[in-house]
C-alpha cells in the first residue's frame, strides 16, 4: 500500500511538473514565396499560460545539413530550451532553413527563397498565432554554423525587424569555401541556392556576412559572435571580428575551448540569451 501511495504521489507531482513546464509546439508555415509548407518548432515559456502579457521572440536558426527541430533534439541536455524559456520568459522560435540554404533567396531557384520566408512569413504567422512583441524591439536572432549566417545576414539586410543578432561558430565566409579542394563538394551542396553551375566567386563574396560590415555599422544593431578555438570556421570569425573592430563596430565577441559540436553550442546559447535579455531589459520589454 504504502508503494502505491508513493508511485500515485510520484505520477500526481510529475503532472503538476508538467504543467508548469516550458511547451513546445510545432507550428505549420506556409510558404507563398515558395509554393510549400514548412514547419517550426515553437517553446514557450511556462508563465505564457497563465498570462495575457506580450512576449518577447528569440528566433534561433539551425546549422547545414540540419531542420527545424535540431535545437530541440541534439543538445545533450533535451531541457535546454524549456529551461532557457521559463528562465528569461522567451518565446523561442526554430524555423526551417532546409540543409544548405544559408537563408537566402536564391536567384535562380524559386524553391528556396529563405530569406523571404523568415522574414515576411515566419515572423507574420509568429506574431499572428501567438502574444508576441510585434516590434522589432522584442525580437532578437542567433544561429549556429549556417544559422549563425543566417541570423547575421537577415539582421543586416533587414534591421528594422531585430534589435539584436547573434552567431554561434558562424559560416560567415562563404566565398573562402569555394577552393581547388573543395570546389566540387561545396558547389554540389549549394546547387539549391546557387545552381547546379554554381555563381562566380564575387556572388559568394558578396552574400558573406564578412563583406557586410558596413552595412553592419550604419544598422548599429546590438552583436553578439563566438566561435570555438578548434572549430574550423575560427580565422573566419577572427577575421570578421578584426573588420568590426578596425571599424569600431560594438560587438561582444568571444572564443572558448571547443570545436564545431552540440557540445560547444549549448555551451554557447545560454550567453547569447543572457546578452538579449539584458537588451529587451533596457527596452522595457522583458515579461516580469
Amino acid at each position: 500500500m504504502k508503494k502505491l501511495q508513493i508511485v500515485f504521489l510520484f505520477f500526481l507531482f510529475g503532472h503538476v511538473a508538467d504543467s508548469y513546464a516550458a511547451k513546445a509546439d510545432t507550428l505549420q508555415i506556409p510558404s507563398m514565396a515558395m509554393n510549400k509548407t514548412y514547419k517550426a518548432a515553437v517553446v514557450l515559456p511556462s508563465s505564457y499560460a497563465k498570462s495575457k502579457a506580450n512576449y518577447p521572440v528569440l528566433y534561433l536558426l539551425h546549422g547545414a545539413y540540419g531542420h527545424f527541430n535540431d535545437w530541440l533534439y541534439k543538445t545533450p541536455d533535451k531541457n535546454l530550451l524549456h529551461n532557457l524559456a521559463d528562465q528569461y520568459n522567451i518565446i523561442i522560435v526554430m524555423p526551417e532553413g532546409e540543409t544548405f540554404s544559408f537563408y537566402l533567396d536564391s536567384p535562380v531557384n524559386k524553391g528556396s527563397q529563405f530569406e523571404t520566408y523568415i522574414t515576411k512569413e515566419v515572423i507574420e504567422k509568429v506574431d499572428n498565432t501567438y502574444r508576441t512583441i510585434n516590434d522589432r524591439k522584442g525580437r532578437v536572432i542567433t544561429g549556429l554554423s549556417m544559422g549563425g549566417h543566417g541570423a547575421l545576414y537577415l539582421s543586416t539586410k533587414h534591421p528594422e525587424l531585430f534589435c539584436a543578432a547573434g552567431s554561434m561558430s558562424g559560416a560567415v565566409d562563404m566565398g573562402s569555401m569555394i577552393n581547388p579542394e573543395s570546389k566540387e563538394r561545396v558547389t554540389k551542396l549549394m546547387e539549391p541556392v546557387f545552381g547546379i553551375e554554381g555563381a562566380p566567386q564575387e556572388v559568394y563574396a558578396s552574400n558573406a556576412v564578412l563583406n557586410m560590415v558596413d552595412k553592419i555599422k550604419s544598422n548599429k544593431l546590438e552583436l553578439i559572435i563566438d566561435c570555438g578555438v578548434d572549430d574550423f570556421l575560427i580565422e573566419s570569425n577572427r577575421e570578421l571580428h578584426r573588420r568590426l573592430v578596425y571599424n569600431k563596430v560594438a560587438h561582444d565577441y568571444t572564443e572558448r575551448p571547443g570545436a564545431h559540436t552540440w557540445e560547444y553550442w549549448e555551451n554557447a546559447l545560454p550567453s547569447h540569451i543572457l546578452f538579449f535579455s539584458k537588451i529587451l531589459k533596457n527596452n522595457t520589454l522583458l515579461v516580469k
